[in-house]
């Protein structure tokens, strides 16, 4: 074995450090998310909540791994984002703007914190309401939910990343919802949130993926995104985009000077992880910003719409297929659901949601205690749909 392959052996989750740094990105994660739930209310401005999910993360990121001999870094993998109503994903605004929360409104909450480059991902769905969710915001939540169920049970060792495709459409159409186009479930490795093993969300000629076959000590990000309109997002306001990563592999000689100012902070603060424009110097940043992605230098999360009156519905957790089963390490209980459609009728989805998560393997061997986060995981196996909607 070359020295190369053993440092990319031991940055897997071959590597009991590897392991423990995920966890504790997704614990630190699944507190932020937490806590800016709590802070969610009617009249709440939402670039109040996003800077508090980002700052939370960063102070909590900050308090570990202080004493190690070599720095590492660790802080925001993923800007805090609150999409609401019929907007997609992405909507983490500018310190300027004024979008309040309304009562009623259905929120998707997107957030991603790393540790030494080990990145956990998390996005929740949430109504912004009393008692239990009914009629189609129940639906599309269900649907989002159930799928990312059985993609918890179908992104395992030796599986096809199209069975995964296929299942998920189908639990999505059993809720009369479609899976929104363009949504791409990555594996992770370290300081990679993009990584080239994807899950494709919706088959289509414009996007193609290469098939390929899940791995142990690979970790995912499952990122199920449901609708009850067509499921093609648009585009409307390109000055809505403040989301962007560095494109590592592309050079440019920018000729503003503006965007050479706001290119040159953007490598030194934010060389690889996805970053807010917020945290860049506002005037100059968005005259800069252009001109660097003009020229991919800057890859952008686009802020994307369904039509008025959709339902859109978001969860992402991160997954790590250890050797003893699939451990998701991300998520937060649903509220209270009351759907108007059912999959109990459907034996296909019904086999894979009985399906385990973990292997069984010979032997004893000592049983971990569980962690919050297993709790959904375990009963699941049941009755996934009343596991997750019991807060």
């Amino acid at each position: 074995m070359s020295d190369d392959e053993r440092e990319e052996r031991e940055l897997d989750l071959t590597s009991p450090d590897v392991v423990t740094k995920y966890k504790t990105a997704a614990e630190i994660v699944n507190k932020a998310l937490q806590v800016v739930l709590s802070e969610c209310n009617p009249k709440a401005k939402i670039v109040d909540l996003c800077e508090k999910g980002d700052a939370f993360i960063r102070e909590q990121t900050g308090n570990v791994y202080k004493n190690v001999k070599k720095k590492i870094e660790r802080g925001v993998a993923f800007p805090t984002c609150i999409s609401v109503n019929n907007t997609v994903c992405h909507f983490s605004p500018l310190s300027s703007d004024e979008t309040l929360l309304e009562a009623g409104d259905i929120l998707k909450i997107d957030m991603g914190c790393h540790i030494d480059g080990f990145i956990a991902v998390v996005a929740h769905t949430h109504v912004l309401q009393a008692g239990p969710i009914k009629g189609r915001a129940a639906d599309v939540i269900a649907a989002a939910n159930t799928a990312a169920e059985v993609a918890l049970r179908l992104v395992r060792p030796g599986r096809k990343n199209k069975e995964v495709t296929d299942a998920i459409q189908k639990v999505a159409a059993a809720y009369d919802c479609k899976i929104v186009e363009g949504v791409l479930c990555h594996q992770l490795k370290q300081f990679v949130i993009d990584g080239n093993k994807v899950v494709l969300s919706v088959p289509s000629g414009e996007t193609r993926v290469d098939d390929a076959e899940f791995e142990e000590n690979e970790v995912y990000a499952v990122d199920i995104v449901t609708s009850t309109g067509d499921g093609k997002p648009k585009l409307l306001d390109e000055r809505q985009t403040t989301i962007y990563k560095r494109a590592v592999d592309k050079n440019y000689h920018l000729k503003m000077k503006s965007s050479r100012f706001i290119f040159s902070e953007i490598s030194q603060k934010f060389p690889i992880m996805p970053f807010t424009a917020r945290a860049l110097e506002e005037k100059r940043a968005r005259l800069g910003l252009v001109e660097c992605v003009n020229h991919d230098l800057l890859q952008p999360y686009p802020v994307l719409h369904e039509k008025p009156g959709d339902f859109v519905a978001h969860i992402k957790f991160t997954v790590l297929l250890m050797p003893n089963g699939s451990d998701r390490i991300t998520s937060h209980p649903l509220q209270e659901l009351q759907p108007t459609k059912t999959v109990d009728n459907d034996p296909e989805i019904k086999a894979w949601l009985a399906l385990g998560t973990k292997t069984k393997k010979k032997g004893g061997g000592k049983k971990k205690k569980g962690k919050k986060g297993d709790k959904t995981e375990n009963s699941g196996e049941a009755e996934p749909m009343d596991a997750a909607s019991q807060e």
